[in-house]
């Protein structure tokens, strides 16, 4: 295709700690990343998933960093939509990982295929995965109605796997409220702390209910 290619790929974190990120509120479900290259200890090119803040909190294979190679190559937009973050025990000490929905198109089409992130986005952050493989007939579509048109079509969750809990596929009302916030809604923003401090509080009384302190 020489106008769009999209498909999901899986990411993965160098450590638990570097993993962290990804379960706050920096890295939500639905948002948007750069997909940059950085050369690794082994001297190996690694395409990386770059948030909205600067970090880089996720990197894909060397199938999937020689595909987007190709099409960086191109000159084409490379993004990702994260879609889920998950954690799985074995081996120990066990490790994080995700899915991203994987978005590139040619600068030709930059106003169309950015209206289209903008609509599929959300629809991401509300826990559904479209298909974004979209064919040619599909990503004609998308230029043919300026980015407003949307696959309806959805792609299942990877099969459940023991040892294997999916951490966060959708964004949480707290996320939503502080996104707000971020947006200039100062009051979405106060209602976001305060909603967090009462979970917090009401975490406190059910430990000292139970007599843990």
């Amino acid at each position: 295709m020489d106008t769009y290619v999209g498909f999901y790929a899986r990411f993965n974190t160098l450590s638990k700690k570097d993993a962290a990120a990804l379960l706050g509120a920096d890295n939500l479900v639905g948002d948007v990343f750069e997909i940059i290259f950085d050369t690794n200890e082994e001297g190996e090119t690694v395409a990386w998933m770059k948030n909205r803040f600067g970090s880089l909190v996720g990197f894909f294979d060397a199938d999937t960093t020689r595909r987007l190679r190709i099409l960086n190559a191109r000159e084409w937009h490379l993004k990702a939509i994260l879609s889920f973050v998950a954690f799985t025990d074995h081996p120990e000490p066990g490790h994080y990982w995700g899915e991203a929905a994987i978005i590139c198109y040619s600068p030709v089409y930059e106003a169309e295929f950015t209206t289209f992130i903008e609509g599929l986005a959300p629809r991401i952050a509300d826990g559904v995965r479209p298909d974004v493989d979209l064919g040619e007939q599909g990503a004609q579509q998308v230029i043919e109605s300026g980015g407003l048109w949307s696959p309806t079509k959805t792609m299942p969750f990877p099969a459940k796997q023991q040892g294997t809990v999916i951490m966060k596929s959708r964004r949480k009302m707290s996320e939503k409220l502080i996104e707000q916030g971020r947006k200039g809604n100062k009051g979405c923003y106060v209602v976001s702390w305060l909603f967090l401090l009462l979970v917090v509080a009401g975490l406190l009384f059910g430990l000292k209910s139970c007599g843990v302190f």
